[in-house]
């Protein structure tokens, strides 16, 4: 039974049956069987063999016995005989329509390697269980809105007061006194070379990363991607034909970016470095020092910076955050930033780039992303409205992370009662409102941390991502978002207590 016989007879069942690794690992989602992606991508590599219920599983998936499949069978005939008696009885089991065999239309292939387990199979069975009458915990996702955090009144009723004006279309770039106070505040973080035409608004910084990868990369361009990261990233670097390259975070140094990892991973292929700070999902904020010498990389390689500060205003204990385009200033970057969470009102989506310093570097990019930005015609209006106001004057967000504000407090304890789970560590974070600990696999037999977040859902009903869902490569982590008010998480966490002292995979 050899692992690479298996993993080319799996390409092979594969090929002919049109799937890829992203079909059979939903498809397994969907029959309550354990698969997670870093499983499928080394059974597909021969690094490992699965379990017999996994190889039914896949077998059956693809139209052949798991005698063939694992090797133990020497026909290689079987594939092709299979695909015969699978095409001979297509026209029965399909619809007809007009007489003819209907036209199946199948997703993009684009869409092959792409994965998104922020909102995957896990959430996907946690739905299915809600519908079903169960009620979830839901530490999953940053939505600050169900959790009793507030929009500021003055927003709301500035919002109210313009609605009637924002009946059309604005510029694609966006409304002049949104861009304007955006330009300001970019002057308060120091951006160097920054004019009301550098400033493009948005659905939320989410499509503004997808146009601006979409607008840079060609088929094998490379795009530094910190892991773990906020999996959008990758998700758009490959949508846009681009090879996206994770350069490691270094948990023991605070998950600053390891820059010898960094420099180990530029080709000549590589176009741009990305840096989520502070950071999602480990909370992290890197300091001027961190910052600098990312910005001396990316000066020997003159590389695009892209920088999503999305969490800017949200940071504890005395510290700053300090833009890295404000250290750049003789290299093209592009700053991202928005309301969503700051001001609660992600449902608002209104989010926006900046585009600073040597952009003499960068001006057909920046016609790319001018003809992008015009093609969608123009991000919310209504939300652009209001960015004028909700940049200026008293800043709430700040009353919730100073200590007795509910972030604050809530990090506090959610802290300590992970770590006081035997088993369990974390690095404490200084900003946003997520915390990534660390599983001992070896105390838990912890092979699979898809199965884990399944296995804890199923039990105890929480809904957390496993740390694969954020492109991190050992099944050792998981996220909790800590917005939930601290009786919320204190039910949370005694639960998740109860799971890991008899968890065992």
């Amino acid at each position: 039974m050899s692992k690479e016989v298996f993993a080319d007879r799996l390409k092979m069942a594969m090929a002919r049956q049109g799937k890829k690794q992203v079909d059979l690992i939903r498809a397994a989602a969907a029959q309550g069987v354990k698969l997670g992606k870093s499983h499928m991508s080394q059974y597909v590599s021969g690094k490992t063999f699965p379990r017999e219920d996994t190889l039914c599983f896949l077998a059956k998936n693809l139209g052949v016995t798991k005698e063939w499949l694992s090797g133990e069978e020497e026909d290689d005939r079987q594939v092709q005989k299979t695909e015969e008696s699978r095409e001979s009885s297509s026209e029965s089991e399909n619809h007809m329509l007009g007489g003819k065999k209907m036209r199946e239309f199948k997703k993009s292939t684009k869409l092959n390697n792409v994965l998104y387990d922020v909102r995957g199979p896990v959430v996907d069975e946690a739905a299915r269980m809600e519908e079903a009458g169960t009620q979830i915990l839901k530490l999953n996702i940053g939505n600050p809105a169900p959790f009793g955090f507030q929009t500021p009144d003055e927003v709301i009723y500035d919002m109210r007061r313009q609605l009637t004006e924002c009946e059309g279309y604005s510029p694609a770039e966006g409304l002049f006194s949104a861009r304007k106070a955006i330009m300001q505040y970019a002057q308060l973080k120091n951006l160097p070379n920054v004019t009301m035409d550098d400033i493009y608004t948005g659905n939320g910084v989410s499509e503004l990363i997808n146009l601006c990868m979409s607008a840079l990369l060609d088929n094998g361009d490379e795009i530094l991607i910190p892991a773990p990261d906020y999996p959008l990233w990758t998700a758009c670097a490959i949508l846009a034909g681009g090879k996206a390259v994770h350069y490691i975070c270094d948990e023991q140094s605070d998950w600053y970016p390891d820059m010898d990892d960094i420099r180990k991973k530029i080709t000549d292929r590589t176009k741009a470095i990305v840096i989520i700070n502070p950071n999602n999902p480990t909370g992290a904020l890197y300091p001027k020092e961190v910052l600098q010498q990312i910005v001396d990389i990316a000066r020997e390689h003159q590389l695009i910076i892209f920088s999503d500060e999305i969490y800017d205003r949200l940071v504890m204990d005395g510290e700053e955050h300090i833009s890295i385009a404000s250290l750049a200033p003789d290299l093209f970057c592009v700053t991202y930033s928005g309301l969503s969470k700051s001001h609660m009102i992600a449902g608002f989506r209104i989010g926006w780039a900046i585009f600073s310093g040597n952009k003499d570097m960068a001006k057909d990019y920046m016609e790319g992303v001018r003809m992008l930005s015009n093609m969608r015609l123009c991000s919310n209006v209504p939300a652009q409205s209001i960015v004028q106001t909700a940049l200026g004057g008293h800043q709430s967000v700040m009353d919730y992370v100073v200590p007795g504000g509910r972030i604050y407090e809530q990090r506090e304890y959610i802290y300590k009662a992970l770590t006081d789970i035997p088993g369990i560590s974390a690095v404490k974070p200084k900003a946003a409102f997520y915390i990534f600990p660390k599983i001992d696999v070896k105390r838990f037999n912890l092979k699979d941390d898809e199965k884990f977040a399944l296995d804890l859902l199923k039990d105890k009903k929480i809904l957390l991502i496993h740390g694969g869902g954020f492109n991190w490569n050992q099944p050792d982590h998981f996220r909790v978002v800590y917005l939930p008010r601290i009786e919320v998480l204190k039910e949370s966490v005694s639960k998740i207590a109860d799971f890991f002292s008899y968890y065992h995979q």
